[in-house]
């Protein structure tokens, strides 16, 4: 037997295709509960590598021969020299190549479906971190909604479709993840479009996405309408895409809704927070196809890969659409939030062109889960 690498691209494909998977994650134990690979039929086992190293004759028993083995650690090299123990001792393991850094930063392209004249819509799953970027394609030009820091992808796949992008947006200003938005508007000479209230303190210069705003992407007549959904912050603007679909940027997620407190001003957005949810939303169609910015946990996911569910299913099964009583809405989106995401407020400084750290340094600013939601 040999110790195979996996990729990153190959875990995804078992995360989408709902493969079972155990996962032997040799991180310490703080690491392994803060974040780790998520899938609805992986099992894990964790024991920090340093603890094998005398051998793993002890927790073989506990590694079941019936589906496929995968050792995790940080960057690779731990997880590389467990598998050759492992594969000493007769057992078939894989390695992830780059380890969780790399999980962390993959993107799974996946296909929401079609618009008008031919046109379609592109969603970018980061699923070592929850984040969720789009590009509109239509009649030779493209857009791109909350594109995360690696513009490679968003250029490359730009150049694979044969489309020239030439609008970029955000919802709003992140705090959870890095942008890349100004830097592929910078590389195709895009507009890359912030919202003023979220823009207040960046140091370049953008153009305004303000409410009721409208952009046409080729002659397909594909539309993108900007809607003014403040809560998560001040600025935070969804848009109606082709009149079918809706993304929420970090306002609504499938199983959750955007928090109101990354600067620190949970008391003073969470009014804005409900107006958006049960006023501005209510007044959309139903049959609109919710597309956040983020998700949370793997259940989130479609059978497909996609991140996707209609605004009334929505309506109907997410709690956080559904606490009549207002005080009580305040309670929960305001007392015992989860753990801000890390170094959150680095990388807002970041997006606001405040800070320009190596690619090393963006890397460790993001390492962790998704925690903009409240559930």
């Amino acid at each position: 037997m040999v110790v195979i690498k996996w990729t990153a691209a190959d875990v995804a494909r078992r995360v989408i295709n709902d493969d079972k998977l155990f996962i032997l994650d040799v991180r310490n134990k703080e690491a392994f509960e803060d974040w780790k690979i998520e899938g609805r039929q992986f099992n894990y086992l964790n024991i920090p590598y340093f603890e094998l190293l005398d051998g793993i004759e002890e927790v073989l028993p506990q590694i079941p021969s019936d589906r496929e083995l995968l050792v995790v650690c940080a960057k690779e090299g731990s997880s590389i020299m467990i598998a050759k123990m492992l594969d000493e001792a007769g057992r078939e393991a894989a390695y992830l190549e780059g380890g969780m850094k790399s999980w962390s930063i993959y993107l799974e392209p996946i296909k929401i479906g079609d618009l008008t004249g031919g046109g379609e819509l592109y969603q970018f799953v980061r699923l070592g971190k929850g984040c969720l970027s789009y590009m509109v394609v239509a009649d030779g030009e493209a857009a791109v909604i909350d594109a995360v820091r690696f513009t490679d992808v968003f250029l490359d796949f730009a150049k694979e479709k044969n489309v020239k992008i030439t609008h970029v947006f955000d919802t709003h200003l992140h705090a959870d993840h890095i942008s890349g938005g100004r830097q592929i508007a910078a590389a195709t000479g895009a507009a890359y479009y912030l919202p003023p209230k979220d823009a207040e303190e960046i140091v370049f210069d953008c153009e305004d996405l303000t409410d009721g705003l409208k952009v046409q992407i080729g002659s397909a007549n594909v539309t993108i309408e900007a809607l003014y959904s403040p809560g998560h912050t001040i600025g935070s603007t969804s848009f109606i895409i082709d009149d079918r679909y809706l993304l929420t940027g970090d306002i609504l997620f499938i199983d959750s809704i955007g928090r109101p407190d990354l600067a620190g001003l949970a008391e003073d957005w969470v009014g804005d927070l409900r107006q958006t949810l049960y006023e501005r939303y209510r007044e959309l169609i139903d049959d609109l196809i919710v597309l956040p910015a983020h998700f949370m946990i793997v259940e989130e996911l479609n059978a497909d890969g996609q991140v996707a569910k209609r605004l009334g299913d929505l309506f109907a099964e997410n709690h956080g659409l559904n606490i009549e009583n207002e005080e009580e809405f305040r309670r929960t989106v305001t007392d015992n939030l989860p753990p801000q995401p890390n170094a959150y407020q680095q990388i807002r400084q970041v997006n606001m062109g405040k800070l320009k750290p190596s690619y090393d340094e963006q890397t460790e600013m993001e390492i962790g889960p998704n925690r903009c939601a409240v559930r």
